[in-house]
Protein backbone atom coordinates (compact mmCIF):
# COMPACT_ATOMS: atom_id res chain seq x y z
CA UNK A 1 0.00 0.00 0.00
CA UNK A 2 1.25 3.45 -0.86
CA UNK A 3 -0.21 7.17 -1.12
CA UNK A 4 -0.24 12.15 -2.63
CA UNK A 5 -1.57 17.50 -3.79
CA UNK A 6 -3.16 21.12 -7.45
CA UNK A 7 -4.05 24.32 -9.50
CA UNK A 8 -2.28 25.03 -12.83
CA UNK A 9 -3.52 24.90 -16.44
CA UNK A 10 -4.28 21.25 -17.16
CA UNK A 11 -5.30 19.28 -20.26
CA UNK A 12 -7.56 16.29 -19.90
CA UNK A 13 -8.72 13.44 -22.13
CA UNK A 14 -10.59 10.16 -21.91
CA UNK A 15 -12.69 8.60 -19.18
CA UNK A 16 -13.61 5.39 -17.45
CA UNK A 17 -16.55 3.00 -17.49
CA UNK A 18 -18.98 1.05 -15.31
CA UNK A 19 -18.02 -2.58 -14.71
CA UNK A 20 -19.58 -5.63 -13.09
CA UNK A 21 -18.19 -9.01 -12.09
CA UNK A 22 -15.07 -10.43 -13.72
CA UNK A 23 -15.30 -13.89 -15.18
CA UNK A 24 -12.45 -16.02 -13.75
CA UNK A 25 -9.98 -17.31 -16.26
CA UNK A 26 -11.14 -15.12 -19.13
CA UNK A 27 -8.56 -12.39 -18.75
CA UNK A 28 -5.13 -13.23 -20.08
CA UNK A 29 -2.45 -12.98 -17.45
CA UNK A 30 0.64 -11.98 -19.35
CA UNK A 31 1.88 -8.82 -21.08
CA UNK A 32 -0.57 -6.21 -19.88
CA UNK A 33 0.15 -2.85 -21.50
CA UNK A 34 1.52 0.29 -19.97
CA UNK A 35 -0.70 3.37 -20.10
CA UNK A 36 1.43 4.97 -22.79
CA UNK A 37 1.17 1.85 -24.96
CA UNK A 38 -2.58 2.02 -24.76
CA UNK A 39 -2.76 5.73 -25.48
CA UNK A 40 -0.63 5.32 -28.57
CA UNK A 41 -3.15 2.97 -30.09
CA UNK A 42 -5.94 5.45 -29.55
CA UNK A 43 -4.16 8.54 -30.88
CA UNK A 44 -4.69 8.46 -34.62
CA UNK A 45 -4.37 12.19 -35.21
CA UNK A 46 -2.97 15.13 -33.36
CA UNK A 47 -5.32 16.55 -30.75
CA UNK A 48 -5.07 20.33 -31.07
CA UNK A 49 -4.63 22.62 -28.11
CA UNK A 50 -7.97 24.32 -27.67
CA UNK A 51 -8.29 28.09 -27.48
CA UNK A 52 -11.98 28.42 -26.67
CA UNK A 53 -13.51 31.29 -24.77
CA UNK A 54 -15.42 30.38 -21.59
CA UNK A 55 -19.12 29.99 -22.34
CA UNK A 56 -21.74 30.13 -19.62
CA UNK A 57 -23.79 27.56 -21.50
CA UNK A 58 -20.90 25.14 -21.81
CA UNK A 59 -21.45 24.88 -25.57
CA UNK A 60 -18.77 26.07 -27.97
CA UNK A 61 -18.54 26.64 -31.69
CA UNK A 62 -17.61 23.16 -32.95
CA UNK A 63 -16.27 24.71 -36.15
CA UNK A 64 -13.47 26.33 -34.16
CA UNK A 65 -12.70 23.63 -31.59
CA UNK A 66 -12.21 19.91 -32.10
CA UNK A 67 -13.33 17.25 -29.60
CA UNK A 68 -10.75 14.79 -28.34
CA UNK A 69 -9.89 11.99 -30.76
CA UNK A 70 -8.35 10.12 -27.84
CA UNK A 71 -11.71 10.07 -26.07
CA UNK A 72 -13.27 8.51 -29.16
CA UNK A 73 -10.57 5.84 -29.26
CA UNK A 74 -11.17 4.84 -25.65
CA UNK A 75 -14.93 4.81 -26.13
CA UNK A 76 -14.62 2.49 -29.13
CA UNK A 77 -12.48 0.09 -27.08
CA UNK A 78 -15.07 0.02 -24.32
CA UNK A 79 -17.81 -0.62 -26.87
CA UNK A 80 -15.88 -3.39 -28.63
CA UNK A 81 -15.24 -4.99 -25.26
CA UNK A 82 -18.98 -5.62 -24.88
CA UNK A 83 -18.79 -8.17 -27.71
CA UNK A 84 -15.71 -9.93 -26.37
CA UNK A 85 -15.32 -13.21 -24.45
CA UNK A 86 -13.98 -11.12 -21.55
CA UNK A 87 -17.03 -8.83 -21.43
CA UNK A 88 -17.79 -9.89 -17.85
CA UNK A 89 -14.81 -7.86 -16.69
CA UNK A 90 -16.59 -4.65 -17.60
CA UNK A 91 -20.26 -4.29 -18.54
CA UNK A 92 -21.45 -1.01 -20.03
CA UNK A 93 -25.01 -0.91 -21.33
CA UNK A 94 -24.45 2.47 -23.04
CA UNK A 95 -20.96 2.03 -24.50
CA UNK A 96 -22.27 1.14 -27.95
CA UNK A 97 -25.34 3.39 -27.98
CA UNK A 98 -23.48 6.62 -27.18
CA UNK A 99 -21.22 6.16 -30.22
CA UNK A 100 -24.01 5.94 -32.76
CA UNK A 101 -22.60 5.28 -36.23
CA UNK A 102 -19.06 5.42 -34.84
CA UNK A 103 -19.63 2.29 -32.76
CA UNK A 104 -17.51 -0.74 -33.67
CA UNK A 105 -19.03 -3.95 -35.01
CA UNK A 106 -18.48 -7.28 -33.29
CA UNK A 107 -16.53 -8.44 -36.35
CA UNK A 108 -13.70 -6.06 -35.40
CA UNK A 109 -12.69 -8.54 -32.73
CA UNK A 110 -11.55 -10.83 -35.55
CA UNK A 111 -8.91 -8.26 -36.53
CA UNK A 112 -7.73 -7.74 -32.96
CA UNK A 113 -4.09 -8.75 -32.49
CA UNK A 114 -2.43 -9.45 -29.15
CA UNK A 115 -1.34 -5.83 -28.68
CA UNK A 116 -4.83 -4.46 -29.22
CA UNK A 117 -6.29 -7.15 -26.98
CA UNK A 118 -3.97 -6.14 -24.14
CA UNK A 119 -4.88 -2.50 -24.56
CA UNK A 120 -8.59 -3.23 -24.53
CA UNK A 121 -8.24 -5.32 -21.37
CA UNK A 122 -6.30 -2.54 -19.68
CA UNK A 123 -9.07 -0.06 -20.51
CA UNK A 124 -11.61 -2.45 -19.04
CA UNK A 125 -9.50 -3.21 -15.96
CA UNK A 126 -8.80 0.41 -15.04
CA UNK A 127 -12.52 1.14 -15.31
CA UNK A 128 -13.34 -1.88 -13.19
CA UNK A 129 -10.95 -0.84 -10.44
CA UNK A 130 -12.08 2.79 -10.49
CA UNK A 131 -15.74 1.95 -10.10
CA UNK A 132 -15.16 -0.80 -7.55
CA UNK A 133 -13.21 1.69 -5.44
CA UNK A 134 -15.96 4.25 -5.98
CA UNK A 135 -18.50 1.74 -4.65
CA UNK A 136 -16.42 1.34 -1.50
CA UNK A 137 -16.27 5.13 -1.10
CA UNK A 138 -20.04 5.43 -1.45
CA UNK A 139 -20.45 2.81 1.28
CA UNK A 140 -18.31 5.05 3.49
CA UNK A 141 -20.66 7.95 2.84
CA UNK A 142 -19.01 9.82 -0.06
CA UNK A 143 -21.68 11.55 -2.12
CA UNK A 144 -19.65 13.49 -4.72
CA UNK A 145 -17.91 12.10 -7.81
CA UNK A 146 -15.71 14.16 -10.13
CA UNK A 147 -14.72 12.61 -13.46
CA UNK A 148 -11.72 14.52 -14.81
CA UNK A 149 -11.38 14.27 -18.57
CA UNK A 150 -14.68 12.39 -18.83
CA UNK A 151 -14.68 11.98 -22.61
CA UNK A 152 -17.50 9.61 -23.58
CA UNK A 153 -17.55 7.92 -20.17
CA UNK A 154 -21.06 6.64 -19.46
CA UNK A 155 -21.01 6.22 -15.68
CA UNK A 156 -23.41 9.13 -15.24
CA UNK A 157 -25.94 7.29 -17.41
CA UNK A 158 -25.48 4.09 -15.38
CA UNK A 159 -25.10 5.68 -11.95
CA UNK A 160 -26.70 3.22 -9.48
CA UNK A 161 -26.42 5.60 -6.50
CA UNK A 162 -29.48 7.89 -6.25
CA UNK A 163 -27.78 10.35 -3.88
CA UNK A 164 -24.40 10.54 -5.65
CA UNK A 165 -23.77 13.86 -7.40
CA UNK A 166 -21.61 13.51 -10.51
CA UNK A 167 -19.47 16.32 -11.94
CA UNK A 168 -18.04 15.71 -15.41
CA UNK A 169 -15.08 17.91 -16.33
CA UNK A 170 -13.72 18.22 -19.85
CA UNK A 171 -12.73 20.67 -22.56
CA UNK A 172 -15.75 22.63 -23.81
CA UNK A 173 -15.53 21.14 -27.31
CA UNK A 174 -15.27 17.55 -26.13
CA UNK A 175 -18.06 18.02 -23.62
CA UNK A 176 -20.35 19.66 -26.18
CA UNK A 177 -19.67 16.72 -28.51
CA UNK A 178 -20.51 14.25 -25.77
CA UNK A 179 -23.79 15.97 -24.95
CA UNK A 180 -24.69 15.89 -28.63
CA UNK A 181 -23.87 12.16 -28.72
CA UNK A 182 -26.20 11.60 -25.77
CA UNK A 183 -28.99 13.54 -27.46
CA UNK A 184 -28.45 11.87 -30.83
CA UNK A 185 -28.68 8.47 -29.12
CA UNK A 186 -32.13 9.36 -27.80
CA UNK A 187 -30.89 9.37 -24.20
CA UNK A 188 -31.65 11.91 -21.52
CA UNK A 189 -28.90 13.72 -19.66
CA UNK A 190 -28.82 12.42 -16.08
CA UNK A 191 -30.41 14.78 -13.59
CA UNK A 192 -27.72 14.07 -10.99
CA UNK A 193 -24.89 15.03 -13.36
CA UNK A 194 -23.44 18.50 -13.74
CA UNK A 195 -21.36 19.13 -16.84
CA UNK A 196 -18.42 21.41 -16.12
CA UNK A 197 -16.75 22.67 -19.32
CA UNK A 198 -13.29 24.00 -18.55
CA UNK A 199 -10.79 25.69 -20.84
CA UNK A 200 -7.74 24.93 -18.75
CA UNK A 201 -5.71 27.69 -20.36
CA UNK A 202 -8.20 30.32 -19.21
CA UNK A 203 -10.18 28.92 -16.29
CA UNK A 204 -9.45 27.61 -12.81
CA UNK A 205 -10.53 24.01 -12.16
CA UNK A 206 -11.37 24.36 -8.47
CA UNK A 207 -13.27 27.61 -9.06
CA UNK A 208 -15.33 26.13 -11.89
CA UNK A 209 -16.19 23.05 -9.84
CA UNK A 210 -17.18 25.21 -6.89
CA UNK A 211 -19.44 27.26 -9.13
CA UNK A 212 -20.98 24.02 -10.40
CA UNK A 213 -21.82 23.01 -6.84
CA UNK A 214 -18.93 20.85 -5.62
CA UNK A 215 -18.69 21.15 -1.84
CA UNK A 216 -15.07 21.54 -0.83
CA UNK A 217 -15.91 20.81 2.80
CA UNK A 218 -17.31 17.35 1.95
CA UNK A 219 -15.29 14.38 0.67
CA UNK A 220 -15.28 13.62 -3.03
CA UNK A 221 -14.09 10.74 -5.21
CA UNK A 222 -12.06 11.65 -8.31
CA UNK A 223 -11.68 9.43 -11.39
CA UNK A 224 -8.75 10.61 -13.53
CA UNK A 225 -7.97 8.03 -16.18
CA UNK A 226 -5.91 8.23 -19.35
CA UNK A 227 -4.60 11.71 -18.63
CA UNK A 228 -1.49 11.77 -16.44
CA UNK A 229 1.10 10.67 -19.08
CA UNK A 230 0.34 13.74 -21.19
CA UNK A 231 0.70 16.28 -18.38
CA UNK A 232 3.71 17.97 -16.85
CA UNK A 233 4.56 16.85 -13.34
CA UNK A 234 3.82 20.36 -12.13
CA UNK A 235 0.26 20.15 -13.45
CA UNK A 236 -0.16 16.62 -12.07
CA UNK A 237 0.96 17.52 -8.56
CA UNK A 238 -1.00 20.78 -8.58
CA UNK A 239 -4.13 18.74 -9.18
CA UNK A 240 -3.24 16.09 -6.62
CA UNK A 241 -2.41 18.78 -4.06
CA UNK A 242 -5.83 20.32 -4.46
CA UNK A 243 -7.55 16.94 -4.10
CA UNK A 244 -5.47 16.14 -1.01
CA UNK A 245 -6.66 19.41 0.50
CA UNK A 246 -10.20 18.02 0.71
CA UNK A 247 -10.40 15.77 3.81
CA UNK A 248 -11.77 12.32 3.09
CA UNK A 249 -11.27 12.64 -0.65
CA UNK A 250 -9.83 9.98 -2.92
CA UNK A 251 -8.40 9.82 -6.45
CA UNK A 252 -7.83 6.99 -8.92
CA UNK A 253 -5.47 7.49 -11.84
CA UNK A 254 -3.16 5.51 -14.08
CA UNK A 255 0.49 6.14 -14.84
CA UNK A 256 3.53 4.48 -16.39
CA UNK A 257 7.03 3.70 -15.22
CA UNK A 258 10.12 4.93 -17.07
CA UNK A 259 11.73 2.73 -19.70
CA UNK A 260 14.44 1.33 -17.46
CA UNK A 261 11.85 -0.08 -15.04
CA UNK A 262 10.05 -2.12 -17.69
CA UNK A 263 10.64 -5.68 -18.76
CA UNK A 264 12.07 -6.34 -22.22
CA UNK A 265 8.68 -6.53 -23.90
CA UNK A 266 7.57 -3.35 -22.16
CA UNK A 267 10.69 -1.48 -23.26
CA UNK A 268 10.22 -2.53 -26.86
CA UNK A 269 6.56 -1.53 -26.80
CA UNK A 270 7.37 1.84 -25.27
CA UNK A 271 10.03 2.62 -27.89
CA UNK A 272 7.61 1.81 -30.70
CA UNK A 273 4.65 3.72 -29.30
CA UNK A 274 6.68 6.69 -28.05
CA UNK A 275 7.81 7.34 -31.59
CA UNK A 276 4.26 6.99 -32.84
CA UNK A 277 2.60 9.40 -30.43
CA UNK A 278 5.42 11.91 -30.82
CA UNK A 279 4.93 11.85 -34.57
CA UNK A 280 1.30 12.94 -34.19
CA UNK A 281 2.08 15.68 -31.68
CA UNK A 282 1.00 13.92 -28.48
CA UNK A 283 4.26 13.03 -26.72
CA UNK A 284 4.30 11.35 -23.33
CA UNK A 285 5.63 13.79 -20.79
CA UNK A 286 5.55 12.22 -17.35
CA UNK A 287 6.66 8.86 -15.96
CA UNK A 288 6.97 7.80 -12.33
CA UNK A 289 9.02 5.44 -10.22
CA UNK A 290 6.44 3.82 -7.90
CA UNK A 291 8.34 4.35 -4.63
CA UNK A 292 9.04 7.99 -5.46
CA UNK A 293 5.42 8.62 -6.41
CA UNK A 294 4.27 7.01 -3.16
CA UNK A 295 6.59 9.28 -1.19
CA UNK A 296 5.27 12.37 -2.99
CA UNK A 297 1.67 11.35 -2.39
CA UNK A 298 2.33 10.83 1.29
CA UNK A 299 3.96 14.25 1.55
CA UNK A 300 0.86 15.79 0.00
CA UNK A 301 -1.29 14.31 2.75
CA UNK A 302 -2.63 11.06 1.33
CA UNK A 303 -2.40 8.36 3.99
CA UNK A 304 -3.93 5.39 2.18
CA UNK A 305 -2.42 4.29 -1.13
CA UNK A 306 -2.93 1.22 -3.28
CA UNK A 307 -0.72 0.91 -6.35
CA UNK A 308 -1.24 -1.98 -8.77
CA UNK A 309 1.27 -2.70 -11.52
CA UNK A 310 0.33 -4.50 -14.70
CA UNK A 311 1.27 -7.94 -13.37
CA UNK A 312 -0.83 -7.43 -10.24
CA UNK A 313 -3.82 -6.37 -12.33
CA UNK A 314 -3.60 -9.43 -14.54
CA UNK A 315 -3.10 -11.74 -11.56
CA UNK A 316 -6.09 -10.33 -9.72
CA UNK A 317 -8.52 -10.84 -12.58
CA UNK A 318 -7.14 -14.05 -14.07
CA UNK A 319 -6.17 -15.89 -10.90
CA UNK A 320 -2.69 -16.55 -12.29
CA UNK A 321 0.24 -16.39 -9.83
CA UNK A 322 2.08 -13.06 -9.93
CA UNK A 323 5.28 -14.87 -10.91
CA UNK A 324 3.59 -15.82 -14.19
CA UNK A 325 2.75 -12.23 -15.11
CA UNK A 326 5.04 -9.56 -16.54
CA UNK A 327 5.52 -5.87 -15.81
CA UNK A 328 4.96 -3.77 -18.90
CA UNK A 329 5.11 -0.55 -16.89
CA UNK A 330 1.44 0.40 -16.54
CA UNK A 331 -0.08 1.11 -13.13
CA UNK A 332 -3.47 1.92 -11.62
CA UNK A 333 -3.23 3.76 -8.32
CA UNK A 334 -5.69 4.83 -5.63
CA UNK A 335 -4.78 7.54 -3.12
CA UNK A 336 -7.01 8.65 -0.26
CA UNK A 337 -6.79 11.21 2.50
CA UNK A 338 -8.73 9.47 5.25
CA UNK A 339 -9.14 12.53 7.47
Amino acid sequence: MHKIKPEAPITWTNGSARVLEAVPGQVKSADWPGRQEMSAEMSQTRRPGLRTSPQSSGIVDMENATPSRTALGVARMRALHQFSPQAGLFRDAYAIAILGEAAPAAQELEQEDERRLRMRLFVAARARFAEDWLAAAVRRGVRQLVVLGAGLDTFSLRNPYPDLSVFEVDHPATQAWKRKCIADSGLAEPAATRFVPVDFERQNLSAELAEAGLQSTAPAFFIWLGVVPYLTKEAIFNTLSWIAGIPGSEVVFDYSEPTENRDAAGQAAQAFHAARVASVGEPWISFFVPAELAKSLTELGFDEIEDLKSGDIAARFSGAPKAMTSNSGGHIIRARRSA
